[in-house]
């Protein structure tokens, strides 16, 4: 699993850790380790919605940091349940540009198990590094 939940580092949030190979395995990793805080079950949620999502930052942590704010906004927003299969950065004059699809459905209790609701992705020791075998961010959810 690319990713690992982190009881020691909060205990009123949720915190996980994500790797990658590659950074856009990273993303694709924490933002399901996101969605699967909210649900228990990724594979429940269908392929019925799209959204669009692009950002454009320099560091690549606040590249990382606006893809999980845009999966709880549209949960908050739409009450959408979206999954990242798939995500392009490239470096451009002005940093990294991030161009994703995301996919799901509408969040519905009786088909998806619902844990806990995310208010927000937290700077608290939010990070993304560079390792030798790829990439890792830490990330602390707040609940």
């Amino acid at each position: 699993m690319p990713y690992r939940y982190l009881e020691e580092i909060a205990i009123a949030d949720v915190a996980f850790e994500a790797t990658g190979r590659t950074l856009e395995e990273l993303f694709v990793a924490a933002a399901d380790a996101t969605t699967n805080v909210m649900v228990g079950d990724l594979a429940s949620i269908a392929d019925r919605e799209r959204r669009s999502i692009r950002a454009e930052e320099e560091p690549p942590d606040m590249l990382l940091l606006d893809l999980l704010q845009e999966l709880v906004y549209y949960k908050d927003a739409e009450r959408l349940l979206l999954r990242v299969p798939e995500v392009h950065i490239q470096r451009t004059d002005g940093g990294l540009t991030l161009a994703a699809e995301a996919h799901g459905e509408q969040l519905d209790a009786a088909k998806h198990v619902l844990l806990v609701d995310i208010k927000a992705v937290t700077m608290h020791r939010f990070e993304v590094t560079q390792t030798e075998n790829g990439w890792r961010a830490t990330v602390v959810l707040d609940i």
